[in-house]
């Protein structure tokens, strides 16, 4: 089993209801499964756009990176997920941000996630639930590197 952070976010629609859903998805899934409160942020990096709704998960993982990846999109595009451009509103985003102590850069996978450490609205559910769980490229913890954001 390998232990797997992953980043719950939603700006169009029911936006709690979509995160609360995949929750309970990703819950058949991963044992263990642990989610963060749900925070109400502003967008970052995606132009004007309404607010998200962002959260994290931390669960026990029996597969690879990959088919961790293909669920989660699987979780999204049955949540309605649309890409119709980079950074579009979405009914429901899910990031794989760490998986144990694996560092992946394949085509359509990075672990860990290439954005994360300076992203507030990840590291903050993130630090909530799993403060230990260790950034494998920088040696620092998520809650050592959420405090670095100041």
């Amino acid at each position: 089993m390998t232990r797997a952070a992953i980043a719950l976010g939603s700006n169009l629609g029911e936006r709690r209801s979509a995160l609360q859903d995949a929750a309970a998805r990703l819950g058949r899934h991963l044992d263990g499964l642990i989610i963060s409160d749900f925070i109400d942020t502003a967008p970052e990096g995606v132009g004007q756009q309404p607010r998200f709704l962002n959260g994290a998960a931390v669960g026990d993982w029996a597969g690879g990176a990959r088919a961790l990846l293909d669920l989660l999109l699987a979780i999204e595009t049955a949540a309605g997920r649309e890409r119709p451009f980079p950074g579009a509103p979405r009914t429901l985003d899910l990031d794989l941000i760490l998986f144990g102590s694996a560092i992946i850069d394949e085509p359509g996978l990075t672990v860990p996630h290439p954005r994360f450490r300076e992203r507030r609205f990840v590291l903050g559910p993130l630090s909530q639930i799993a403060p230990e769980l260790v950034d494998p490229v920088t040696g620092r913890t998520v809650a050592g590197l959420y405090r670095s954001l100041g």
